[in-house]
């Protein structure tokens, strides 16, 4: 039910109880404000009070289009707006000093594992592609369609979009934790080219290697392309990271407050840093980046990891 967790679906760090006051077996949005807005009043803060909004969000989330991390978009700092959204507006210079250039990662996956790859890496010139400078916001695998894209980890629905104009097609964004990661920083995992537009509401939790949705080639297609010429079924993979919790919507773009661009493959190093000037001054030889994997039958490579590729391998 929309704006209540069970005891089942409770993630949190707190004890289940200290929520559930009426003991119904689950905790309500007015439960977790209660709790969070008590420590606010004793600690006579009104910092704390909109740090329990964020934690209300990650402990009871809601179905819906807004989530309680979601802030006005004229509450980010315009750079960052233009730097992840690249509008037409914006200067793609912003994007590119945010982290979204090549590094020169590349994916190593676990021995005897046969996984799907990249064939369009991050950051790549696509101006070739669009009727003006950019470049690729994430990394493309290509599948066959109805390959299930899987949720790289455990985390919050935060959009899904099918814009009609959008080059991604039928696409969601997920946010996850520290908590769900294990990573210090807040995680957004964006998943596109869905063949179906996934059966998931904004607010909706989601576990490591839910399948999310058939894997197709939707969004748009510049008009003239060849017979033939249409876009192979792939999933379009693309990371963001901030250390603050909330974000905005610019049309059906997130933007995290604070955001930066992240080359995929180095969410697969675990820890800090990931920011692309120093992901792109590693030697060489650090450059392969061994890439936890979900089991196609079940289990993962290695077997305690919260992060999986974004597609099951075979062995």
């Amino acid at each position: 039910m929309p704006g209540r967790v069970s005891k089942e679906e409770y993630e949190g760090r707190r004890p289940f109880e200290s929520f559930d006051k009426d003991g119904d077996g689950f905790i309500t949005r007015e439960e977790a404000e209660e709790v969070f807005g008590d420590k606010s009043e004793k600690s006579g803060g009104g910092k704390r009070r909109e740090a329990s909004k964020d934690a209300v969000d990650e402990t009871v989330g809601e179905t819906g289009t807004a989530l309680a991390s979601s802030i006005p978009l004229d509450k980010i700092d315009p750079d960052v707006v233009c730097g992840i959204g690249r509008s037409r507006k914006c200067d793609i210079k912003l994007a590119i000093a945010r982290g979204l250039f090549e590094t020169g990662l590349r994916p190593k996956f676990p021995d005897g594992a046969s996984c799907f790859g990249i064939d369009e890496g991050y950051a790549i010139s696509y101006s070739a592609k669009r009727d003006r400078e950019n470049y690729h916001g994430g990394i493309d695998m290509p599948a066959r369609f109805g390959v299930p894209m899987l949720a790289a980890a455990d985390g919050m629905v935060v959009a899904i979009s099918d814009a009609p104009k959008s080059y991604r097609g039928k696409e969601i964004t997920i946010r996850h934790s520290p908590e769900n990661t294990g990573i210090p920083l807040w995680i957004y995992t964006q998943y596109a080219h869905f063949d179906e537009l996934p059966a998931l509401k904004v607010g909706e939790r989601v576990k490591m290697g839910q399948p999310l949705g058939p894997t197709g080639n939707s969004g748009y297609q510049r008009p003239g392309k060849k017979p033939g010429k249409e876009r192979r079924p792939a999933i379009h993979f693309a990371v963001w990271y901030s250390d603050k919790p909330d974000f905005a919507m610019d049309r059906y773009v997130v933007i995290p407050n604070d955001g930066w661009w992240m080359d995929p493959n180095a969410l697969y190093r675990l820890k800090p840093p990931f920011d692309s000037k120093t992901m792109k001054a590693l030697p060489d030889a650090e450059k392969d980046v061994p890439i936890p994997v979900l089991v196609e039958g079940g289990g993962t490579v290695p077997a305690n990891t919260k992060l999986i590729w974004p597609y099951a391998c075979s062995k």
